[in-house]
């Protein structure tokens, strides 16, 4: 997986300005990325799963993840935003950085909870998070990331 999410997939300095705004940056970037086939489709996968509860975790992360017939290919985008959103998340702190899943609807099972359990083993290091907040360089962050889910 060592070149599983790309620097293209990292987006930085990202003005968007809640969490309705994130998602739809997710499902059209999705799309645009070749990842997805149908942003509304994304966007409906997100908000249902945003629906069954908090995908903020701790200290200004966020996990959501899309599973979908509309996503052709699982991967992860990365937004860092310009200034912390509101979200629900554990800690009911706001979320500046977000590494959303995406993962198509027959590998539910599999990759996505492959996936879902590695970031959250990342979340959970310190030296991680710290590094994650240290650069806005794409792909230093997706370098991290992609060392990470090779662990």
């Amino acid at each position: 997986m060592s070149d599983f999410v790309k620097a293209s997939q990292v987006f930085v300095d990202n003005p968007a300005a809640s969490r309705e705004e994130v998602l739809q940056l997710l499902s059209d970037e999705a799309v645009a990325l070749g990842m997805a086939e149908d942003a509304a489709a994304v966007r409906a996968a997100y908000d249902a799963r945003e629906e069954m509860g908090a995908t903020g975790m701790q200290d200004g992360f966020a996990i959501p993840h899309a599973k979908s017939d509309a996503i052709k290919d699982a991967g992860v985008i990365v937004v860092k935003l310009q200034e912390p959103v509101e979200w629900p998340s554990f800690d009911d702190k706001p979320v500046d950085i977000v590494i959303s899943l995406l993962v198509p609807d027959g590998e539910a099972g599999t990759t996505h909870i492959k996936l879902l359990s590695n970031v959250a083993v990342m979340l959970m290091r310190e030296e991680f998070r710290d590094a994650m907040r240290a650069t806005n360089d794409a792909q230093a962050i997706a370098d991290l990331i992609n060392s990470n889910l090779d662990e």
